[in-house]
């Protein structure tokens, strides 16, 4: 995530700095740092950034989980943690999910196909 993609999502969500802080669990500077580019974001800051923003548009939107949508295979979607947590909306969320066949090695490698696919982008157009 850079700089520009959190300002964007704080200001979607209608928070100031100090009350995106909060809701982070970190410091207003560093919400000022993420926002000026001085500092990366943490993958533990996207993650949670994401899961607020899909959660406020869960409330407003219709949500067809993603093997539906990706017309996973019934041996595929049995070995993976989306399924069996029945949160297909949620999928780019949890870590060990069976994308394009195989489970992802790290968050970022995730994200880079999760960026790509239709169900991460329906959730998330602002991304």
């Amino acid at each position: 995530m850079n700089k520009e993609e959190f300002s964007k999502i704080r200001r979607h969500l209608g928070k100031t700095q100090n009350q995106m802080a909060q809701l982070l669990g970190t410091s207003l500077k560093a919400v000022q740092s993420f926002e000026q580019g001085w500092r990366r974001i943490p993958v533990h800051i996207e993650r949670q950034l994401l899961f607020l923003l899909a959660m406020q548009r869960s409330h407003t939107k219709g949500n067809t989980p993603c093997w539906v949508i990706q017309e996973c295979p019934v041996g595929i979607r049995r070995n993976c943690p989306a399924w069996e947590f029945q949160s297909g909306q949620l999928c780019w969320f949890i870590n060990g999910t069976v994308c394009q066949g195989e489970v992802q090695e790290s968050w970022h490698m995730k994200m880079k196909i999760c960026r790509e696919c239709k169900v991460f982008r329906s959730t998330l157009p602002l991304i």
